[in-house]
């Protein structure tokens, strides 16, 4: 059993989802990227979701993609990437890297692979990768330990459910709705079926994202989920910060009452 999914399992045996926090590699800096994710697991994130910053995103809402930018102006590589992983190590939380494929193929799959293996990185969501395109990351992958995290959508077929959840290790993360990250009033309605369907076609494990950014929010998708993702929400204060010490600790009082609503998600208590 892969480390995400171990810690999945110890939290389903708790009587409770995950809550995965995703934070982008070098924003606002680099040495604040990795104050900020050892806060946020400090505040209750029980797995990372650390982010590569593109330049050409084809998820990422507005939030995100203007803290790419500020991570890109100020000279983020994606090196600096490992040194954030190896970082959190010993934090207990899973750390999985969160990337459009490009960068990984520019770095080389198999190097990749290694480096984050050995900085102690749990594996891979691949939000532009699909099972059929992903041999070289999945034999890579294989050979050293990592997860491979593939996307579901609403608008997924039952063969194209059943494919990603053979592919995928660690857990299947399901796209609430069609479109991109970003906080949202509501969730997606189709996503409690969306879970459903991909457990029947295999998928042990299924963890929403896109749009949850509230403790009411987390606890309803957490009613149905094994794990919610959030990402803006965190974000978002940091980029609204006038320093970064503000803004890690306006990050972690969000994640913090987000955390409250994961906890209360299957206890009927109050978000």
């Amino acid at each position: 059993m892969s480390a995400t999914a171990r810690r999945i399992s110890e939290l389903r045996a708790e009587g409770r989802p995950a809550l995965i926090g995703y934070l982008p590699v070098g924003f606002p800096t680099v040495d604040g990227s990795l104050r900020a994710a050892r806060a946020l697991v400090e505040a209750g994130a029980d797995i990372l979701e650390i982010g590569v910053p593109y330049s050409d995103p084809v998820m990422d809402g507005s939030t995100i993609q203007a803290a790419a930018v500020r991570a890109l102006d100020g000279g983020v590589r994606l090196t600096d990437l490992f040194r954030v992983v190896e970082g959190v190590a010993d934090l207990g939380a899973p750390a999985l890297v969160m990337t459009y494929f490009n960068p990984v193929l520019r770095y080389g799959v198999e190097r990749f692979a290694a480096d984050l293996a050995s900085a102690g990185g749990a594996g891979l969501i691949t939000p532009d990768l699909i099972p059929e395109e992903a041999s070289e990351w999945i034999s890579a992958a294989d050979a050293h330990g990592l997860d491979k995290v593939f996307l579901v959508a609403p608008s997924s077929t039952d063969a194209r459910l059943a494919s990603t959840a053979a592919a995928s290790r660690g857990f299947v993360y399901a796209a609430s709705t069609m479109g991109v990250t970003g906080e949202r009033a509501t969730v997606g309605p189709r996503a409690a079926e969306l879970v459903a369907r991909t457990r029947a076609a295999g998928a042990e494990n299924v963890c929403v994202g896109l749009g949850v950014s509230r403790a009411e929010q987390a606890a309803e998708v957490g009613a149905y989920a094994d794990g919610v993702i959030v990402g803006s929400a965190f974000v978002r204060p940091l980029l609204e910060a006038s320093s970064e010490d503000e803004g890690i600790a306006a990050m972690a009082a969000v994640a913090r009452s987000i955390a409250g609503g994961v906890r209360a998600a299957r206890t009927g208590g109050a978000a």
